[in-house]
C-alpha cells in the first residue's frame, strides 16, 4: 500500500487529477504477476509486465483526462474499474473467475521466499526504490509541470506545458507504480478473486 500511496500522491496530490479507479490497476498488476508466475516467468519479468500492462492501462484511462476532470474524470476512473472487475470476473480461462486464482510463493534468483520476514525485506527494497524514483521525478521539469498542472491548467499551458502530455505521464506513471504494489499484494495474500478488486477498494486507496 506505501507504493499504491506514491502513485495517488503522484496523481492526485502533485497533478490534481483524482481516480476513483486504482483497484482496477492493482488487479491487473496482481492477475498479470499470479498468471505468469504460475507459467515459470522469473519475478523480475513478471514484475516488469505487471508494471507495463497497468501502465499501459493507465494510458487508456488517462486519455478522457485529456478532456475533462474533476467529477467527470472521477467518473470515468470508476466507469474503468468497473470494467476491469467485470472482465476479472468474466476471463475464468486466464483469472479463474469468481473461483479465484491461487498464487506461488516469489521465486527470485532461484531462491524461494516463502517466509514473512524474506517478503518483507523484498518488498522494503522496492519501496526504497520506488520512493527514490518518484521524489527525483518530482524534482524534474516533469515533477514542476505536474504542480503546475495541478495549481491552474490556463497558467501551464500559458507557459508552454504540454496538458495532454503530462496528464498522460501522470497517469501512467501512477497506474505502473499501482500495478508493482499489485505484483506484491499477489503474493502477500497467495490468492486473487475479482471481488478483491472492487470500486470500494479504489475509494478506500485514495482516502489512505
Amino acid at each position: 500500500y506505501s507504493i499504491v500511496g506514491l502513485g495517488l500522491m503522484l496523481l492526485a496530490g502533485y497533478t490534481g487529477l483524482i481516480s476513483l479507479g486504482h483497484a482496477a490497476f492493482l488487479g491487473v498488476g496482481a492477475y498479470t504477476e499470479a498468471v505468469l508466475a504460475a507459467k515459470g516467468w522469473p519475478f523480475p519479468l513478471s514484475v516488469s509486465m505487471g508494471i507495463l500492462l497497468s501502465g499501459i492501462t493507465g494510458v487508456i484511462v488517462g486519455l478522457p483526462a485529456l478532456r475533462v476532470k474533476g467529477i467527470c474524470l472521477a467518473i470515468a476512473t470508476l466507469a474503468l474499474g468497473v470494467i476491469v472487475e467485470e472482465v476479472l470476473t468474466r476471463w475464468e480461462s486466464v483469472t479463474g473467475g469468481n473461483s479465484g486464482l491461487p498464487v506461488k510463493a516469489v521465486q527470485l534468483f532461484g531462491i524461494k521466499i516463502a517466509s514473512l520476514q524474506g517478503f518483507y525485506y523484498l518488498s522494503l527494497v522496492f519501496v526504497v526504490v520506488s520512493t527514490w524514483v518518484v521524489l527525483n521525478l518530482l524534482r524534474s521539469p516533469t515533477g514542476r509541470a505536474f504542480v503546475a498542472i495541478r495549481d491552474s491548467e490556463i497558467s501551464a499551458q500559458s507557459m508552454g506545458i504540454h496538458l495532454a502530455k503530462y496528464k498522460t505521464i501522470s497517469f501512467a506513471l501512477s497506474a505502473g507504480l499501482t500495478g508493482l504494489a499489485g505484483a506484491f499484494y499477489a503474493h502477500k495474500i497467495r490468492f486473487l478473486s475479482p471481488e478483491q478488486f472492487t470500486v470500494l477498494q479504489s475509494i478506500e486507496l485514495l482516502m489512505m
